[in-house]
């Protein structure tokens, strides 16, 4: 029971520390569940410790494991698909495309958008890359600076997108790209 308080005293202070910055890193989001399961299990050794010293029940013992192996497990089962989203580059939570496509092609000058795709490079840092068809006038004119600042500020004010990376394009275009993308 002592190294149980030990334990408790010396992970509640990295608790602490890990608290601020899990929001925004999945790897400290992973050492403070981690820092957060040793927490549970010396609250568990103490509990447990005092359970059998005044009663006797043994089985406060598996218990009390149990108990801690069921608080970590939803956050863990979280911090895992999020883990798994961002290593197979998918679409971000949230984020409907349908509508990303909708704000972009409503923006003066834009008269479509393919080779749409969004995913996240880390915790909340989402990115985007779009082919994106203008009116002539914005290749001729000289707009297309003006354009993509309009396309980024867009997707930035709406969708918390980051990054994005577009390829403007005139009508017709599409038809001489390859259709196998690499």
């Amino acid at each position: 029971m002592i190294f149980g308080v030990i334990a408790l005293a010396g992970n509640g202070t990295s608790l602490m520390l890990l608290r601020q910055g899990q929001a925004e890193s999945m790897n400290v989001r992973g050492a403070f569940l981690e820092v957060a399961s040793d927490t549970f299990g010396a609250v568990a050794v103490i509990v447990s410790g005092i359970v059998v010293a005044t009663t006797g029940f043994t089985l406060i013992d598996p218990i009390a494991s149990l108990a801690v192996a069921l608080l970590i497990l939803p956050r863990t089962w979280r911090l895992l698909r999020d883990a798994v989203d961002v290593l197979l580059e998918a679409t971000p939570r949230g984020v409907d495309m349908i509508e990303v496509r909708t704000h972009m092609t409503a923006l003066e000058g834009v008269k479509d958008v393919h080779d749409l795709h969004a995913w996240t490079i880390t915790s909340g840092l989402r990115v985007l890359s779009a082919h994106v068809v203008v009116d002539p006038e914005v290749l001729a004119g000289g707009r297309s600076a003006a354009m993509l600042d309009a396309l980024q500020d867009c997707l930035r004010g709406h969708f918390d997108v980051a990054h994005s990376t577009f390829q403007l394009e005139p009508a017709g275009h599409v038809d001489h790209e390859s259709s196998v993308c690499l």
